[in-house]
């Protein structure tokens, strides 16, 4: 009677690696499907977060993307490398704007400094006139290809005088900047030279719109883009907090 061969080391080697590596996948696919669930659950738990942080009179649904290769491992540093919210259709005071904010180093529990933001808000010209009331502006705000329209009054010679303008808004950081480039008098264009008013208005310091008022303290203005009927803000703040008290309290022009 012959007895069995052995089996050769070589092959049992290779079984041995063959049933570690698909230990190997498994464990991986399930790490991959955790992580999945995990990036959900985190999403949804960050969202439920951000929204109970608005400050009254603001409200709306908030869309949370997490970013980053594994969220297990950014949950476990208790830091998320890029938390993108998303508001279409975000309400302020009854007004309708558009936010997008992406957030960098954002802590897990929101109870300290986000590393870096950047924000974008856009708005229609109805909800830019609802929104932002200047000093010495009357009227409505207009928004043209590039340039911004108002209607103003300035004091010349004891003469009250109307006028309207074109101007280019300018980002700086606290305010927006509106710098004239054209100028029309609407009211008492003949009691005065009105070059002389023209040149006024147009060489006078730009027209200086404060922001920080209706921005969390530490957001400042980074730039902006001006198309028809159409503002789109770009916002960037560091060690900015996302809880209810820091969104809360507005920032201000000194």
């Amino acid at each position: 009677m012959s007895t069995p061969s052995a089996v050769p080391p070589r092959r049992r080697t290779g079984r041995v690696w063959g049933t570690l590596a698909a230990i190997v996948v498994a464990l991986a696919a399930l790490l991959v499907v955790a992580d999945v669930v995990v990036r959900g659950i985190a999403e949804d738990r960050f969202g439920e977060q951000v929204r109970a942080s608005l400050p009254d009179g603001i409200d709306g649904e908030v869309d949370v993307e997490i970013g980053g290769f594994s969220v297990i491992a950014q949950y476990l540093s208790g830091t998320m490398d890029r938390v993108e919210l998303t508001a279409p259709e975000l309400s302020v005071n009854g007004t309708p704007v558009a936010v997008d904010v992406i957030g960098e180093g954002v802590p897990v529990d929101l109870a300290s400094p986000v590393r870096s933001v950047v924000g974008t808000v856009t708005v229609d010209e109805e909800s830019l006139n609802r929104l932002v009331s200047v000093p010495g502006v009357t009227g409505a705000f207009t928004l043209g290809d590039g340039l911004v329209g108002y209607a103003g009054t300035i004091e010349v010679l004891g003469f009250s005088l109307d006028y309207t303008a074109t101007a280019r808004p300018t980002a700086a950081g606290e305010s927006v900047l509106l710098l004239p480039e054209g100028v029309e008098l609407t009211s008492g264009a003949g009691m005065v030279d009105v070059s002389v008013v023209v040149g006024r208005l147009l060489g006078d310091d730009p027209l200086s719109i404060c922001v920080a008022q209706y921005l969390p303290e530490g957001v400042e203005v980074h730039d902006l883009a001006i198309s028809p009927g159409t503002a789109t803000v770009e916002l960037r703040a560091q060690g900015l907090m996302f809880d209810e008290a820091s969104l809360a309290r507005a920032g201000s022009c000194d």
